[in-house]
């Protein structure tokens, strides 16, 4: 019988529902201080995002240290120290396949900056009421 495969570029539940096990599990072992690196101690680390490969396999973590200070520094030491990483999700998840963890900057936040900026703009500001005043006199919009 032909197995259903997720096709498109959206992930499926399931890679959803892995991801978000395997940021609280990372979450949680920075939180408790379970990782001893010198370089890290005394480091609060944010992590915003996994997304895990369709197969499982791979996970990209998107992580922020608390005030985005010493980002490539702290992103070395992280990813030097996959390997223990990886132990403490194989402990909380329970998956076929261990996932081979990649940490990278999370730039989400400065995302929000920019549009929250955007947003602001007096010009902005204006088109948006200029649309809102549109939509109410059309009662299709």
């Amino acid at each position: 019988m032909a197995r259903n495969t997720h096709s498109g570029g959206a992930p499926s539940q399931r890679q959803l529902r892995v991801a978000e096990l395997i940021r609280r599990a990372l979450s949680d072992a920075f939180a408790r201080g379970d990782l001893h690196d010198p370089d890290l101690a005394g480091t609060s680390i944010t992590v915003g995002e996994v997304r895990t490969s369709p197969d499982l396999k791979h996970a990209t973590v998107f992580v922020l240290p608390l005030g985005g200070r010493d980002v490539g520094f702290v992103l070395e030491a992280l990813n030097r120290n996959r390997g223990e990483l990886r132990r403490h999700v194989n402990r909380a998840v329970t998956l076929k396949y261990s996932p081979e963890l990649k940490f990278v900057e999370d730039r989400s936040f400065d995302q929000m900056d920019h549009t929250r900026r955007l947003l602001s703009d007096p010009k902005v500001q204006r088109d948006l009421s200029a649309h809102d005043a549109d939509a109410q006199h059309d009662p299709e919009e």
